[in-house]
């Protein structure tokens, strides 16, 4: 790997824009935005339907970025950062694969610059000032079965889903039923990504609905007076986080929301951090094109002023054989009649595409069928 301080000259950064977390990864500041007003055009990679088999989109976004740069193209890559919880479980990482990887993976992979410990403890800071709340005034105001605000962690742990908490006397809270979601699920995580600016995410965490009381009347982070403890938790993780593909391409990989239960992208910071530094920005959506790059179009993009000069649409045989009915143990066999019967997921993602941009770009990574 280069140093970070190189990767971040390829993108005109001076080593007072960045923050270094060690050799190999750093934080950019959020001041290089206002110097560098966006002028790169955006390329968005979905893929088709998923299968246990995985798709591909990270992979082929480092890839394609990378093929960029060998064409001396200016480009840098804004993608998500992986989850702790699915990178320990059967989903394992999410850094690309062979020779098109972001590094160092074993760190974006785990721990990284600790974005995710950030949102769950300003998740959990607001859980308990709930219950604090609750606590000490009694059950006159919030109903404790009108609480809608679990806690968060990053893990896949189901033995802690639901849970009763505040057992164990007077002394240790009011009895009631909660429980854990994972932190990439997190409204926070989301907001997070959609902030644009430190004022942008108090406000935001001010307006999350935590409970309601006995009248049906909304509490909120900002009557609980949480926000501003909440976003000075957030203070570093709301700097997109810099390092480097195999090949030296830089990356902005910054937060990590899921597709089902959110808008499924990286953050707007770091794309429009990427458009400001680089002629090509290359960026992808989780879950299929019919999920995360519609909910790319229809949040992030609305929300933050972006379009896209191209989509690419992941495709690959294996994924097609799973669509046309074949298990995950035959998936490598030869199979091209299942390929033909999958092929009617593809035709329908690509009139999706139509939808929202036309005409679009098809990208079929195809081996043996």
């Amino acid at each position: 790997m280069e140093p970070i301080l190189d990767i971040a000259r390829k993108l005109g950064l001076t080593e007072g824009e960045i923050i270094p977390y060690g050799c190999d990864k750093a934080k950019v500041r959020l001041e290089v935005l206002k110097k560098n007003p966006a002028r790169g055009k955006l390329v968005l990679v979905s893929a088709i339907t998923p299968t246990p088999a995985g798709e591909g989109k990270t992979t082929t976004t480092i890839g394609l970025g990378q093929a960029m740069a060998r064409l001396n193209k200016s480009v840098c890559l804004a993608l998500r950062e992986p989850s702790l919880g699915p990178c320990l479980g059967m989903k394992g990482g999410a850094t690309g694969g062979g020779l098109s990887q972001v590094l160092p993976r074993e760190d974006i992979n785990l721990h990284f610059t600790g974005d995710f410990h950030a949102v769950t403890s300003a998740h959990n800071l607001l859980a308990a000032m709930l219950d604090n709340k609750i606590y000490h005034e009694g059950l006159s105001d919030i109903d404790p079965r009108r609480v809608i605000w679990r806690r968060v962690m990053d893990m896949n742990d189901r033995a802690l889903r639901n849970i009763v908490i505040g057992l164990g006397g007077v002394l240790q809270g009011v009895p009631r039923e909660s429980g854990f979601d994972i932190t990439a699920a997190s409204e926070i995580m989301a907001i997070l990504c959609l902030a644009e600016s430190y004022e942008d995410l108090k406000s935001r965490l001010g307006n999350i609905l935590v409970a309601f009381t006995y009248k049906e009347e909304p509490i909120t982070a900002k009557s609980l007076n949480a926000s501003g403890a909440m976003a000075a938790l957030l203070k570093d993780a709301l700097l997109p986080n810099l390092v480097q593909t195999t090949e030296g391409v830089p990356a902005l990989i910054h937060g990590g929301p899921f597709a089902n239960i959110a808008h499924g992208c990286n953050s707007v910071l770091a794309t429009k951090m990427a458009l400001a530094l680089s002629d090509w920005t290359v960026t992808e959506a989780g879950f299929g094109f019919d999920l995360g790059a519609e909910k790319f179009f229809d949040i992030k993009c609305q929300g933050a002023g972006l379009d896209t000069a191209a989509v690419v649409l992941v495709a690959t045989c294996r994924a097609l054989k799973s669509h046309g009915g074949v298990d995950k143990p035959d998936l490598e066999k030869y199979n091209p009649g299942a390929v033909q019967k999958g092929l009617p997921n593809l035709d329908r993602h690509v009139e999706n595409i139509k939808q929202f941009c036309e005409p679009p770009i098809v990208c079929l990574n195809r081996f043996e069928g």
